[in-house]
Formats: structure tokens, C-alpha cells, sequence
């Protein structure tokens, strides 16, 4: 009896360390795949997700041999989009993808992309500039989190209820802004209101706000010309850049080979993909904006372009005094900027 009952408990020991054993979470070195979460805040079928996440998640799979595998949580559904980037250096998220505007005052030396009066002919000049130049300035305010893209939207546009086709028309009314276009609004004399993408289309149609500041794609992707009349062509007013990141531990969890091969992969889709994104889609949205919903387009007379444009000058002014307070050489940074953009406007401008 004595003989039976040790068995039985060396045998249900073993059957306690076996299921102990299912169950363990090998550890990533072991682990011959690296599953990964990519948040963002893009809908899913807008063409961040269908034409670069998805394309570069399935790229990376194949260069790594299936040994990194990304899922990607469009839509906020892992993280809100001012919280992505916090996301990725808490590990909420391995990955994250939004606007740098969304947390204004977390990176107030990027603010020199976004800055009015530097101008940039379309997205894939702004994207070269932002890249380069961040490359070049290598500011504190982005090394808490692996860089992995940034790129643009370049020009912008004001769409709005009412027209504008002056800085009369503008004074008092309520615009959809984040990070420095909202600066930039309130020195022109609107009322800036801060929120993200996801929320100004309701805004807009409960007319909370009576105007928005963004890129063109975003009267179909965001189907804003559904709930605006007017867009104002405004290329000297907005700028803004967002970033594909990546939690540092997550990148140290791959070995230097898949390091390697996930750096190649992704430096082509920025080259190949990201950086003019957001060109054909502005192209593309104004067109259907015209098409099928009747929006009307305003192009400001060069009066009162260069009106603009003075109005505006104090923001670059601030952006000097503020950061030079930070012990950062302003005018220099300034300067390196507006340098990298006279000579991508000449490489690229026309493309």
C-alpha cells in the first residue's frame, strides 16, 4: 500500500509540473517568435493601417522569417492617441503610432516642424526635413522611446462652416486645433479648441466648433466635408508630424540579426511609403470633397497671404525665447530647419 501511494504522489507531482510547465510564458530569448502590439489612432480602413501598417507588418514577418509577428490595434483600442506615446514607454504598447501635437509641451523642440512661415510644398519635403533634422538636433525629448519613423502631412487647410476668405472672417471662430496650430489659430484671432482627430467630426457637426485645421485628407478620411462647407487654402499655416515609435526593452528582445533586418524594413517603407502618404491622399480628398459633397475652395490673394504670414511671425519668436530658456540655441535650431526645407522643396517640391 505504502509503495502504491508513492507512486500515485510522484505521478501527481509530475502531472502538477507538466500542466506548470504548459503554462509558463517562455521567455523572450527562447521564444523563436516575437509577438508584438502596435497601437494607433487611425480608423481601420484609413490608409495608415491598409497601405503602411499592414504592409509593413506582413514585410517584416517575411524578412524575419515569421519570427516577428505585429498585431496592429487601430482605432484607440489599445491606447487613446494622446496616450500612445506614453503607452510605448510604459509597455502598454510595443509599438505606437500618433501625432507629436497631441501631447503639447512633451516635445517643444520638435515644435520647429510645425512652426507657420517654414514653408514645405508637400508631405513627402516635410517628412525629409522632420527626418533629417531630428537625425541632426538629436533633442533628449525623444529618446525615451526607440524612433522608428517620422513623417508628415505637410500642407494643411482650414475647412469651415462659414467661408473664409479673409482674417475678418476669421476673428472669434472656434477651430479644431492641437500643439502649435492652435498657437498659430489664436494669434490670427480664432478661437482655438484643442481635441484629437476622433472627436472633431461630431464637434463639427454639433457645432461645437465651426472649423477645423488639418490636412486635406481628412475631408474623406475623416469625411469632414461632410459636415463642412468651405476649405481655405492655407500651406503656410500647418505642419504636422507623427511617429512610429517602439519601447527600447521590446527592441532589446530582438537578437542584432532581427534588429538589423527590422531596421532595413522599415527604412524602406518610410522611404517607399510613408513620406508621401499623405500627398496623394490630399490630392485625392479634395477632388472627392468637390466632387461629391460640393465644397467650395478659397485661395487667399497674395495680399492677404503675406498678411498672414506676418501675423504669424511672433510664433516663431516665442518658439526662440521658450526653448532658448531650455538652455537650446533656438535660432540655430530655427535655422537648421528652415535650411533643410529651401533645399528638400528644391529636390522634391515638384513631385
Amino acid at each position: 500500500m505504502r509503495k502504491k501511494t508513492v507512486v500515485l504522489l510522484i505521478v501527481a507531482v509530475l502531472a502538477v509540473a507538466a500542466a506548470a510547465l504548459a503554462t509558463v510564458v517562455l521567455r523572450p530569448k527562447d521564444d523563436p517568435v516575437v509577438r508584438l502590439n502596435l497601437a494607433h489612432f487611425f480608423p481601420a480602413a484609413h490608409p495608415v493601417e491598409k497601405d503602411l501598417v499592414q504592409p509593413w507588418i506582413a514585410a517584416v514577418a517575411e524578412a524575419t522569417g515569421g519570427r516577428v509577428q505585429i498585431t496592429s490595434y487601430p482605432g484607440e483600442t489599445l491606447a487613446n492617441a494622446a496616450e500612445i506615446y506614453s503607452g510605448v514607454i510604459s509597455g502598454v504598447a510595443d509599438i505606437g503610432i500618433s501625432c507629436f501635437a497631441y501631447t503639447r509641451g512633451r516635445f517643444p523642440v520638435l515644435e520647429v516642424f510645425e512652426l507657420p512661415g517654414i514653408t514645405y510644398l508637400n508631405a513627402k519635403v516635410a517628412g525629409k526635413v522632420a527626418w533629417e533634422g531630428i537625425n541632426l538636433l538629436d533633442p533628449e525629448e525623444v529618446k525615451d522611446t526607440r524612433l522608428l519613423m517620422v513623417f508628415s502631412t505637410g500642407p494643411g487647410a482650414l475647412f469651415s462652416k462659414p467661408p473664409v476668405r479673409n482674417l475678418k472672417d476669421l476673428q472669434g471662430m472656434t477651430v479644431r486645433a492641437t500643439g502649435l496650430s492652435a498657437r498659430t489659430l489664436e494669434t490670427l484671432g480664432a478661437s482655438p479648441v484643442a481635441m484629437a482627430q476622433p472627436e472633431a467630426y461630431e464637434a463639427l457637426a454639433r457645432g461645437i466648433v465651426q472649423g477645423n485645421l488639418a490636412p486635406l485628407e481628412v475631408l474623406e478620411g475623416w469625411r469632414h466635408a461632410e459636415v463642412t462647407d468651405y476649405v481655405t487654402l492655407t500651406p503656410f499655416l500647418y505642419n504636422t508630424l507623427f511617429f512610429m515609435t517602439m519601447n527600447h526593452g521590446v527592441w532589446e528582445r530582438l537578437s542584432p540579426e532581427l534588429q538589423e533586418i527590422f531596421s532595413a524594413v522599415t527604412e524602406e517603407y518610410l522611404e517607399k511609403v510613408a513620406y508621401g502618404l499623405w500627398d496623394w491622399q490630399n490630392e485625392s480628398a479634395l477632388r472627392w470633397a468637390v466632387e461629391e459633397t460640393g465644397m467650395q475652395v478659397i485661395e487667399l490673394p497674395a495680399e492677404e497671404t503675406e498678411r498672414w504670414i506676418e501675423m504669424v511671425k511672433p510664433v516663431q519668436d516665442d518658439f526662440v525665447e521658450k526653448i532658448a530658456k531650455m538652455g537650446i540655441d533656438g535660432e540655430t535650431v530655427l535655422r537648421t530647419v528652415k535650411e533643410l526645407a529651401d533645399r528638400y522643396n528644391q529636390v522634391y517640391g515638384n513631385n
